[in-house]
């Protein structure tokens, strides 16, 4: 009997899960099902090209799992009972229930309106593709001179002004930043985001956090800034399913993994990405992001495929080297960090920095694209063994 393994979610991490264990494992040992809403895969961290009219390579999951042996299942996923050991999905047919012995849970994050009033109904948001479209569809009918507010001052919320501020230089962009503006960056990178947003012609209102949304404007602790299109960016809240569950998750939803990225209450499960709670090398919670995502779903395959098969798992960094800024589709400051994602006194700036980041977009999209390419493929039969769920795994060798 095939071993059963489902993964949920095929973005940047589930997608890369899967393909990972399909280039570890023999295909007549186990059944790898992929789990996914849409037939697509979407560039998350492009959203917020696609919300100025931009068109992206249109990356079907079905291409993507050719000849890999991954199965894939179009389906939103309603629930999850950890100890029952299904998943309840829906799909074009109804409703039904997936059996697994292993899950890889990727379902990832949303947009987080931080419970401030009014975001809800008035902000826009692109922390997915429904969102950035909607966005997009917004912007396009925008007169000249009508203000937008970008809420948030972090990666996205950068990378959000500055793309609509170079994609529609005849609306009035600005950005409400709850501190000082790129104020996590080395004195560099901050003077470059500066001359950059001014160039664009880009407002910044600095120590101006938001209490409300509401039409025609943004309320801060400071004043009220007009806004025809409030696009809200302070963060992401993960997928709701976890913490309806039985495993021990955080105050923030979050799977709690160990160093396998294994669930701490229920070893069946796996968490990657944005869903699980894991710690980096330095012993401090990852960040939100593909950067601590990749990884952690190279990690989870790794000791899944490990586990299965009675070998040992490769070690696999779980540590920051830079972050990638673009700027519009001209500039880009690629802003080098320690280990532990602090701002060292190195940066890489201007046109150089756009083609750094261009070419870290491409190669994340590829690499999940093309998961069994790239690494030999050495798949190995499973092991005789008991695993710690008790179910026995029979060699079939």
């Amino acid at each position: 009997m095939q071993h059963r393994i489902i993964v949920l979610g095929a973005g940047y991490t589930g997608a890369s899960a899967a393909g990972r264990l399909a280039r570890k494992l023999r295909p007549e040992d186990v059944s790898i099902t992929l789990v996914n809403a849409e037939p697509d895969f979407v560039e998350r961290v492009r959203m917020h090209q696609v919300a100025t009219g931009q068109d992206l390579k249109v990356r079907p999951l079905a291409d993507m799992l050719k000849g890999t042996g991954v199965e894939l299942r179009l389906a939103k996923v309603t629930a999850v009972d950890a100890d029952r050991k299904t998943v309840a999905v829906l799909d074009a047919d109804g409703a039904d229930e997936l059996a697994y012995d292993t899950l890889v849970y990727a379902l990832g994050s949303r947009w987080n309106d931080m419970g401030v009033p009014g975001t809800a109904e008035h902000a826009y948001e692109i922390a997915s593709r429904p969102g950035a479209l909607k966005l997009r569809e917004r912007l396009a009918r925008m007169d000249a001179g009508l203000p937008v507010v970008v809420v948030g001052g972090g990666l996205t919320g950068v990378e959000a002004v500055t793309e609509i501020a170079e994609a529609r230089p005849d609306l009035d962009v600005s950005i409400a930043v709850r501190s000082g503006f790129g104020d996590w960056l080395s004195p560099k990178g901050r003077d470059h985001l500066r001359k950059v947003a001014a160039k664009l012609g880009i407002t910044v209102h600095e120590h101006a956090a938001v209490t409300a949304v509401r039409a025609g404007a943004v309320e801060t602790e400071t004043g009220t800034i007009p806004a025809t299109v409030a696009v809200w960016t302070t963060g992401f809240a993960v997928h709701p399913i976890a913490a309806a569950t039985t495993m021990e998750v955080t105050d923030r939803g979050q799977i709690v993994v160990d160093g396998d990225m294994r669930s701490v209450s229920h070893p069946d499960v796996y968490a990657v990405g944005d869903a699980g709670f894991a710690m980096g090398d330095t012993g401090k919670p990852l960040r939100m992001s593909c950067a601590s995502g990749i990884p952690m779903a190279w990690i989870a395959a790794d000791a899944i495929a490990a586990r299965l098969t009675g070998g040992k798992r490769g070690k696999v960094p779980l540590a920051y080297a830079q972050q990638c800024i673009s700027l519009g589709r001209k500039e880009g400051l690629i802003q080098f960090v320690t280990t532990d994602d602090q701002a060292k006194n190195a940066t890489l700036r201007g046109r150089t920095a756009a083609l750094y980041k261009e070419f870290i977009c491409k190669g994340a999209a590829w690499g999940t694209a093309h998961p069994t390419v790239g690494l030999p493929v050495r798949r190995k039969h499973l092991a005789a063994t008991e695993p710690a769920n008790g179910t026995a795994i029979k060699a079939l060798a």
